[in-house]
């Protein structure tokens, strides 16, 4: 399969960096200190939602900003201690793409995000995150906005997600969808097109746009 776009939006965690370990350490630490029980914790779905939805979840509207600044204070103190790393075919598949024409849409808050994509050295020119949107995934709002930031009708970007939620928002946004089975079985990714991980995909930059193919 090949696809033709002009921009390439990608989610960051699980997408173009690992984080689970991290994720995981950091939930549970802080679900324990808020006496969260592993029962309640295990009904809610983590991966891919920003993090102030998950907290109201499980705790009083009144202690959700104060309990939302103690997990991201966690996360990004985790960053330096092995907290992130980069997933096969990340660094090829950016260092393909011009600056102006891929952007990373995020459920983490901007500060979590730029400290995790800045250990894996990442920059990104266009990041939309938790703290730009006022609906997350899997509504369609982060990647509407990303599309904007880079000019682009969003009938012309490709979401690149490993996550349910994610690709239910560029789904929801118009966009095709690309799903890397990093973290969720292939079967589970309902997608355009479901790989293993950016290593199995190359991108070729034209005038025109930048074309996305498997590999082999």
């Amino acid at each position: 399969m090949t696809i033709h776009a002009h921009a390439l939006l990608f989610d960051n965690d699980g997408t173009l960096v690992s984080s689970l370990d991290s994720v995981e350490r950091c939930w549970s630490r802080w679900a324990r200190e808020y006496g969260i029980t592993a029962e309640a914790f295990g009904r809610v779905e983590l991966h891919g939602r920003p993090a102030a939805e998950i907290v109201a979840d499980l705790l009083p509207a009144h202690l959700v900003p104060e309990a939302v600044a103690r997990v991201e204070q966690l996360e990004v103190e985790d960053v330096p201690n092995g907290g992130v790393r980069l997933l096969p075919g990340t660094r090829d598949f950016l260092d393909a793409l011009p600056s102006d024409r891929w952007a990373v849409v995020t459920s983490a808050t901007r500060r979590l995000a730029e400290a995790r994509l800045g250990a894996v050295g990442i920059t990104p020119k266009a990041l939309v995150s938790a703290d730009d949107v006022t609906r997350g995934k899997p509504d369609p709002e982060p990647y509407l906005l990303a599309a904007r930031q880079l000019g682009v009708d969003p009938a012309h970007c490709v979401v690149f997600e490993d996550a349910p939620a994610g690709l239910r928002a560029g789904r929801a946004a118009g966009m095709t969808t690309v799903a890397l089975a990093t973290t969720h079985r292939a079967a589970e990714l309902d997608a355009d097109l479901v790989v293993d991980d950016l290593s199995a995909l190359s991108a070729l930059v034209t005038d025109r746009g930048v074309t996305v193919s498997r590999r082999g």
